[in-house]
C-alpha cells in the first residue's frame, strides 16, 4: 500500500508578487526551495491564510536571497501581495518507508527569512 505524506512545507510565507500575465506557477526564492527540499517543477499545494483559498500549481526558482514568493498566472486571482500562505508538497511512500519518514518544515518570518526548521508538527492540545 502507498501512503501520501507531507514531504515539506514553507510555513507562513508572504506573497511578494501576484503576476496574472506570467506563464503560471509559483516562483520561490531558490534558498527556500533548497531548504525545504522542494524541486523546481514539483507540484505544490498553496493554502492562503488570508482568504481560505487552496490551490495546486508547481514551483519555479526565483533569485536566491530575494525572498520572492510570486503567485503567477490564473492562481494570481487567489493570492495577493502580503497574504500569508503555506506552501506544501507531498510524497508517496510505502508503509515501511512511512514508518521512519520525517517531513522538512521551514518556518518563515514576515520577510520570508527562515526563522527555524523542524521535522515534526507539535501535538495539538484540546
Amino acid at each position: 500500500m502507498q501512503l501520501t505524506l507531507l514531504k515539506a512545507k514553507l510555513h507562513q510565507a508572504r506573497v511578494t508578487h501576484s503576476e496574472l500575465e506570467y506563464e503560471g506557477s509559483c516562483a520561490i526564492d531558490s534558498n527556500l526551495l533548497d531548504a525545504a527540499g522542494i524541486r523546481e517543477n514539483e507540484q505544490i499545494h498553496i493554502y492562503n491564510l488570508a482568504n481560505g483559498e487552496r490551490f495546486v500549481t508547481y514551483a519555479i526558482r526565483a533569485e536566491a536571497g530575494s525572498g520572492v514568493i510570486s503567485v503567477n498566472g490564473a492562481a494570481a486571482h487567489k493570492a495577493s501581495p502580503t497574504d500569508r500562505i503555506i506552501i506544501a508538497c507531498y510524497t508517496q511512500l510505502s508503509e515501511q518507508e512511512a514508518a521512519s519518514f520525517k517531513p522538512t518544515l521551514v518556518y518563515l518570518d514576515e520577510k520570508n527569512i527562515i526563522k527555524r526548521t523542524g521535522d515534526a508538527i507539535p501535538i495539538q492540545a484540546a
